[in-house]
C-alpha cells in the first residue's frame, strides 16, 4: 500500500473509533457495587472499561460491552468474577507524614479538581504544596490564596520545566515521603496511604509507584493510548532491587519506563535529596521534552536503594484528547527517553560501562517499542493491554524520531539553564551594586 493510501486509512481507522464508558466495579463476596469512573454518568448499554475492585483495592480491569436492556451491573459482575480471581493482601500499615508535590502551570481548572481529590484523602498526616512553573498570570496563586489557602501551600518556580518545579517542590516539603501527582488527575482517597505505606514497612525503599488509569475515554485518542497499555504497569505489587537484578528484566535499571510514571511516584524525601534531586534540564517545559521521572527512578537505584510498583495506589488521569496530542506525546517520550539516559551518563558517568553492556540489547528493546503494533497481543485483566485498535505508523516513526532527537534536546536544555542561571546571577549582582 502506498505511504499516502496507507496515511489515510490509518486517519479512518482512528476517526472510527467510538467512545467507552468509564466504570469501577467492587466486588465484595456475592454483592457487587458498580459505580461510574470519575466524572462519568451511569453506565448504560454499550462498551465498559471496567475497573474491578475486591475489597476496594483495584485487581484488574475489563474491556466488557453491555447490550441494551440488560442490567450494567449483572453483566461486568459476571464477566469479572469470571476473568479476575479472589485476591489476598494484608494491611498497608502506618503511613508516614507525607507531602504532596503538584507542579501547574496557568491549568487553575484542572488544578482545582486534583486538589479537591488529594483533600479527601484517608492518609492520617500529610501536606500538600503547589508549585507554579513559570506563570504569565496569576490564576494559579489566586486559586490558592482564595480556595485553599489554609490547606495548601503556594510555591513559585520562575525557571521553566517539571523537573525544575519539581525540585523547588522538594525543596519545601516537611514530610518524610515526597508523593508527585499531576494537576490532572483524580486521586483515589486511599492513594496517598497506599503509596506512603510501603516506606515504614522497608527501610531500605527509596521510591514508590502506582497505578494510573483513564478518567475518561471520550475520544478516540484517549480510547488508542489505552488500549495500548495507557500509563498502567499491571495489577501484580513487585519490588526491584539493584542488589538482586530481575531475571526477566536485562537492561535493569535502564528501562525505567516499566518501574511507574511522573503522575504517581514517591520517593524517601532523604534519598531523593542526596542524589540531587531531578535533573533540571530533563521534564515537559525544557528542550528534552520529558524522561524527569526516569530520572529519578534510576538515580535513586543506581544509589543502592529499592524501588516498589503497587497497584493498589491509583490515580485516574484525564488523558490527551486529540491526534495531534497523541503526535506530541509520541515525539516526547521517544525524546524523554534518550534524553534521561543521556542525562544519567552525565550526571552518573560510573554507569558507563554497565551502560554499554545493555547497549546492543538496549537498541533491540527500542525497536520493539517503537514498532508497529496491531490489534493481537495482551487480553487479561492484569495486563491491561487488550489491544482493540492497531498502533499508527506515524506514531512509530515520531517516537524514533524523538529518540534520536533527545540527547540534542537534554544538551540544549543544559546550554538554556546555564544561560539562564548566568542572567539571574548577573541581574543579583547589578540589584545588589545599585542598592549600595
Amino acid at each position: 500500500m502506498a505511504r499516502s493510501a496507507r496515511a489515510q486509512e490509518e486517519i479512518r481507522r482512528f476517526l472510527d473509533i467510538g467512545a467507552v464508558q468509564v466504570a469501577e466495579l467492587d466486588l465484595d463476596g456475592d454483592k457487587a457495587v458498580l459505580r461510574p469512573g470519575p466524572g462519568s454518568p451511569p453506565v448504560t448499554h454499550g462498551e465498559v472499561f471496567v475497573l474491578v475492585r475486591r475489597g476496594g483495592r483495584p485487581v484488574g480491569t475489563l474491556l466488557g460491552r453491555v447490550p441494551e436492556g440488560a442490567d450494567p451491573r449483572a453483566v461486568l459482575a459476571e464477566r469479572a468474577r469470571a476473568e479476575c480471581g479472589p485476591a489476598v493482601f494484608g494491611a498497608p500499615g502506618e503511613p508516614p507524614f507525607t507531602s504532596v508535590v503538584v507542579a501547574t502551570r496557568e491549568r487553575a481548572g484542572q488544578l482545582a479538581r486534583a486538589l479537591d481529590s488529594l483533600l479527601a484523602q484517608d492518609h492520617p498526616r500529610f501536606e500538600i504544596v503547589v508549585v507554579d512553573n513559570a506563570p504569565v498570570t496569576g490564576e494559579t496563586r489566586e486559586l490558592i490564596e482564595r480556595k485553599y489557602a489554609e490547606r495548601v501551600r503556594y510555591v513559585r518556580e520562575p525557571v521553566p520545566g517539571l523537573a525544575a518545579a519539581h525540585n523547588a517542590g522538594l525543596d519545601a516539603v516537611r514530610g518524610e515521603v515526597v508523593a508527585f501527582t499531576d494537576d490532572d488527575v483524580v486521586a483515589d482517597p486511599r492513594w496517598l496511604t497506599e503509596l506512603s505505606a510501603p516506606f515504614a514497612a522497608d527501610a531500605g525503599l527509596g521510591c514508590c509507584t502506582g497505578l494510573i488509569l483513564p478518567a475518561r475515554l471520550t475520544t478516540p485518542a484517549q480510547v488508542l493510548l489505552e488500549s495500548h497499555g495507557g500509563f498502567a504497569k499491571g495489577f501484580t505489587p513487585r519490588t526491584y532491587d539493584p542488589a538482586c537484578p530481575p531475571g526477566d528484566e536485562p537492561l535493569f535499571p535502564f528501562t525505567a519506563g516499566r518501574f511507574g510514571s511522573g503522575a504517581n511516584m514517591a520517593f524517601r524525601t532523604a534519598v531523593l535529596r542526596s542524589v540531587g534531586g531531578f535533573d533540571p534540564a530533563t521534564g515537559a517545559g525544557t528542550a528534552a521534552r520529558g524522561g524527569d521521572d526516569l530520572y529519578g527512578f534510576v538515580r535513586v537505584l543506581a544509589q543502592g536503594h529499592r524501588l516498589r510498583y503497587t497497584p493498589y495506589a491509583l490515580v485516574w488521569h484525564h488523558h490527551r484528547e486529540t491526534w495531534r496530542d497523541l503526535e506530541t506525546q509520541a515525539y516526547g517520550y521517544g525524546a524523554g527517553l534518550t534524553a534521561y539516559l543521556t542525562a544519567v551518563l552525565v550526571n552518573r558517568p560510573a554507569l558507563l560501562p554497565a551502560f554499554l553492556a545493555r547497549l546492543p540489547r538496549g537498541l533491540a528493546h527500542a525497536r520493539t517499542l517503537t514498532a508497529v503494533r496491531e490489534t493481537e497481543g495482551g487480553g487479561t485483566p492484569g495486563d491491561h493491554d487488550v489491544r482493540t485498535h492497531p498502533w499508527p505508523r506515524r506514531l512509530s516513526r515520531l517516537q524514533r524520531r524523538g529518540m534520536v532527537y533527545g540527547p540534542v534536546g537534554y544538551l540544549r536544555a543544559r546550554y538554556a539553564l546555564r544561560t539562564a542561571v548566568r542572567e539571574k546571577t548577573a541581574q543579583r549582582a547589578q540589584t545588589a551594586q545599585g542598592a549600595r
